[in-house]
């Protein structure tokens, strides 16, 4: 099976879990339940999910018992987008290609939407187990980190504090590695969770998965200039014209290509033999590397 099949058989995977943990149509309150199934059905790539998927079956595990987890981290990403896009953050009117939550619903609305995906991401967890409270919890003690202040929530912080202000790369470095690539890491990480791993693959996965983390912001960076519109389901330019610290605009675009292609090529180094069947490196490489 190609990448692009795998990974599409894991999205539509995805899809299908999700429905099952999220509230039906009809449930009430309806506008909440609606804002909900609206950002959440919005036509993501999964590739959060995609990675807790891929990283239990590369650990000798199965997709069944990575779903929850994985349907947990994108409850928690879909949240992270709907706050990000909000007046008082990003100020953003469209996400992937239509308008964003609040432009669609209402502001208040959107907000609670947010937060009531991310409860839900956690009360999955609660029951993930599988027969196992240790391995639940460890989940949730990894979700809640790279969710929180120390690692996305930290991140879209210093993101918002240095809006305007001259690039400098540790600071670079901390927004990129926080507000995106702990959420990425920790997909990675639960999916080694998910299969029983022990603590020496678990730390391969994690190494993995920070650096394809750093590299998939690289990437989104350089494609806010080179991408249309259209390509990006969001406005053309808008980190530029809001001043946000990129690595495009420290190192130009060429040097910023560069350092993702090597970011990518160390990750497929650090998870070596764990990853069983290569199927973390494929996607690493089509995700990444193609859309340069």
């Amino acid at each position: 099976m190609t990448a692009g099949k795998y990974l599409e058989s894991l999205r539509e995977a995805v899809d299908g879990a999700l429905e099952s943990f999220m509230p039906s149509p009809d449930s009430y309150p309806s506008r909440l339940v609606s804002a909900m199934r609206y950002s959440l059905f919005a036509g993501g790539k999964r590739i959060r999910p995609a990675l807790v998927i891929a990283a239990a079956e590369a650990g000798g595990g199965t997709r069944e018992k990575a779903l929850a987890p994985a349907c947990a981290v994108e409850f928690v990403h879909t949240y992270s987008l709907i706050h990000d896009d909000l007046p008082a953050m990003d100020n953003d009117d469209f996400r992937r290609g239509r308008p964003t939550c609040h432009r669609a619903f209402d502001e208040g609305t959107a907000i609670l939407a947010g937060d009531a995906l991310l409860a839900l991401a956690f009360e999955i967890l609660s029951r993930a187990g599988e027969g196992s409270p240790e391995t639940g919890l460890r989940m949730i003690d990894e979700l809640g980190y790279a969710a929180g202040w120390k690692g996305m929530v930290g991140g879209q912080q210093v993101d918002m504090d240095s809006e305007g202000t001259e690039p400098d790369l540790p600071v670079l470095e901390y927004i990129h590695t926080h507000k995106t690539g702990a959420l990425i890491r920790c997909s990675v990480i639960m999916g080694g969770l998910a299969a029983g791993v022990d603590e020496q693959a678990l730390g391969a996965f994690g190494r993995f998965g920070e650096k394809i983390g750093l590299a998939f912001q690289i990437v989104d960076d350089i494609l806010d200039l080179t991408a249309t519109t259209g390509e990006m389901g969001k406005d053309h330019g808008s980190d530029a014209a809001r001043g946000k610290v990129t690595y495009p605009a420290l190192f130009g675009v060429a040097q910023a290509r560069q350092r993702a292609f090597e970011l990518v090529e160390q990750a497929k180094t650090d998870i070596g033999e764990s990853d069983c069947g290569g199927r973390l490196a494929r996607i690493a490489d089509y995700v990444l590397l193609r859309r340069l």
